[in-house]
């Protein structure tokens, strides 16, 4: 059940997770924007591709610019008529490789914008919504290795552990003004980019996952929606894991 009258803003979701998750919220009935660094694709193209009568909007965005991220929330309302009272941070990179050679505009590109712009975009949101008294929802999308530390990808591992915390010092701040941050994070997906990584990735993957198969995009948007729903009205701070149980299991030896 949702009470939400404002719009969606999903960042980065032109593909993979996060346009899975905007697919779902328009499914469930709720007006989409997709703020991205390109406009690719707007609305009436976006109906047509899923085959369902969809309200989605394109904004063009940089996250890690504060000017540019009002510019978009201005647009966003006037071109609804109501501020967004939902906000999905999903736009992400990752660079591949040896931390002791890693290019030092990478690591800046990778943090500023898994972690600096999801940061701007929920203090920019969040400032909106206390300044109208309106409630809302955050969900910061995460990774497996929010805990658990992956081999080569030294920036983007900080990145998610930083936004596992943030989203906890977020959820402090915000809660005695009725907006919720909670953190969804996300375990073997397949998407666009994983397939193009790996191999075999769900042949890989699906083995090492409790439930025997890897996760999909809509695993991960199902769970997404239903937390910005108040029958999870009451939580907030938390990180769900959406993996199947894999990052449950710890390193065991074979026979003990």
């Amino acid at each position: 059940m949702s009470t939400h009258a404002g719009p969606v803003i999903v960042t980065g979701a032109q593909q993979g997770i996060g346009l899975a998750i905007a697919e779902c919220f328009a499914r469930a009935g709720r007006r989409v924007v997709i703020a991205d660094t390109v406009e690719r694709e707007v609305g009436s193209a976006l109906a047509l591709k899923w085959q369902v009568p969809v309200s989605v909007d394109t904004y063009v965005c940089d996250i890690t610019d504060a000017d540019s991220v009002e510019s978009m929330l201005d647009a966003v309302q006037t071109g609804c008529g109501v501020a967004a009272d939902t906000l999905i941070n999903n736009a992400a990179q990752q660079v591949w490789g040896d931390f002791l050679d890693a290019d030092v505009a990478d690591l800046k590109r990778v943090l500023d914008t898994n972690l600096f712009g999801s940061m701007l975009m929920t203090q920019r949101f969040a400032r909106r919504l206390v300044a109208a008294g309106a409630s809302g929802a955050i969900v910061n999308i995460g990774s497996a290795c929010n805990s658990i530390a992956f081999p080569k990808l030294a920036s983007y591992v900080a990145s998610k552990g930083g936004i596992e915390t943030f989203t906890k010092s977020a959820a402090l701040e915000l809660g005695a003004h009725g907006i919720r941050v909670n953190c969804i994070a996300p375990g073997a997906i397949e998407t666009e980019r994983t397939r193009a990584e790996t191999d075999g990735y769900a042949a890989r993957w699906s083995p090492l996952t409790p439930m025997g198969r890897i996760g999909t995009v809509e695993d991960v948007a199902r769970a997404t929606v239903a937390l910005c729903n108040e029958d999870f009205g009451f939580v907030s701070g938390q990180t769900l894991g959406v993996d199947g149980g894999l990052f449950s299991r710890a390193v065991w030896p074979d026979a003990y």
